[in-house]
């Protein structure tokens, strides 16, 4: 079975406050179910209240992340399933509760891990 990384970066989420509740009930529901089935691994969203710092291989730290690549924001699940259409089947229902489309990744294996 393979892990996949089910996300979506926040500008993607484009919902009323008024819809709030239902995503988050949705949302939650959909986890359950994951949960309930066993194929769930762990999911959250990135604190885009705390800024990411970039940690060098001296140990050095500076503010920020990549200054080359786009900003990691938004949630992830990450799934264990046996098949990337179950993956795709799983994503379609996270995509619907969260009311925006996924993006969906498959992890690759390290056998030491």
């Amino acid at each position: 079975m393979a892990k996949y990384l089910i996300s979506f970066p926040s500008a993607a989420m484009n919902v009323s406050d008024s819809e709030l509740e239902a995503v988050g009930r949705d949302a939650h529901a959909v986890i359950d179910e994951a949960k309930a089935a066993g194929v769930y691994v762990f999911g959250g969203g990135i604190d885009e209240t705390v800024p990411p710092v970039l940690v060098s291989a001296n140990g050095s730290v500076a503010e920020g992340g990549y200054p080359w690549a786009p900003p990691l924001d938004g949630g992830f699940t990450v799934l264990e399933l046996p098949s990337r259409d179950e993956a795709i089947a799983w994503a379609a229902r996270i995509a619907k509760a969260c009311r925006c489309d996924q993006e969906l990744r498959v992890f690759g294996l390290d056998p030491q891990s």
